[in-house]
């Protein structure tokens, strides 16, 4: 191994099993390792008995901490960055290290791995040679249809949180009523799914499985040869809701109801998934 190197080291999404024996041995040799979160990562440590010392690189101290990596880089330690799982960089912290190990002329090696994006990409089923990555999409209509119309026409992959991910598939369904999907849920863990066909039928498939809410989601948009539709500027359930809110001066419970009986199309999970975005927003 050579001295003052950083390794940017992909662990499991989930399954302990998709450790490579490459990570495991520079997780070993390496004389650090940068960790997002220290009490994740030794569990991961803990199973492979990896005894070397962790230091936390998140993206509220990544800024403050990249000059202590920087100089143990410099002394010739090795050091490994890890994220809470999967490929580091990624959606998640560690790029900044990066960048300045790269600028400051140190060399830095990828220690291959699993990866979210990759693996739902490999189960779509669609043309993926070329693909555009938006990472978690915003939280409000408008820039989520912004967000993804900048990378049309084409392959899109994102990812959502499960209790986000009725409104926003709810969204995208009125905006691309024909496009097909591939969306990906808790990869490689205990509720692992993956959902094909239209965005309607991912939707209701979705609202239809009570573990729909268990582990994070990647989902896939084949949007290459789809035509929108003309209902960009309805509203969001988000807005409705508000209205209702503010208009029949009731609470956020009541409205969820009402809103449901005005629009029967619109699934309750979508609208209770509308409601808790809302109070996300103004937390």
């Amino acid at each position: 191994m050579e001295k003052g190197c950083l390794y940017v080291v992909a662990t499991p999404i989930g399954n302990l099993e998709d450790m490579t024996p490459r990570a495991i041995r520079i997780l070993r040799e390496v004389d650090l390792i940068a960790a997002e979160d220290t009490r994740h990562s030794k569990v991961l440590l803990s199973h492979f008995d990896i005894k070397t010392p962790m230091f936390s690189c998140h993206k509220f101290n990544e800024e403050k901490r990249v000059d202590f990596f920087i100089s143990k880089l410099a002394e010739g330690k090795n050091i490994a960055l890890v994220s809470d799982a999967g490929t580091p960089c990624i959606s998640d912290p560690g790029h900044m290290l990066v960048k300045m190990a790269a600028d400051a002329g140190l060399a830095v090696h990828a220690v291959c791995g699993a990866s979210a994006v990759i693996s739902a990409l490999s189960v779509s089923g669609f043309d993926v040679s070329r693909f555009s990555f938006l990472g978690f999409l915003p939280r409000i209509k408008g820039d989520i249809l912004k967000a993804i119309k900048t990378v049309l026409p084409g392959t899109i992959v994102f990812y959502e949180s499960p209790k986000r991910i009725v409104s926003t598939l709810t969204i995208l369904a009125q905006q691309y009523p024909n496009a097909h999907a591939c969306v990906c849920n808790d990869i490689s863990k205990k509720f692992e799914r993956a959902y094909h066909g239209l965005l309607s039928d991912v939707l209701r498939e979705l609202t239809e499985n009570s573990y729909a809410e268990k582990g994070e989601y990647a989902c896939v948009l084949d949007v290459t040869e789809v035509e929108e539709t003309a209902i960009e500027d309805m509203p969001s359930l988000e807005s409705l809701l508000v209205d209702i809110i503010v208009k029949q001066n009731c609470t956020p419970k009541d409205a969820t109801a009402k809103l449901h009986k005005i629009h029967d199309n619109i699934s309750k999970k979508a609208i209770y998934a509308a409601m808790l975005n809302l109070k996300e927003l103004f937390e």
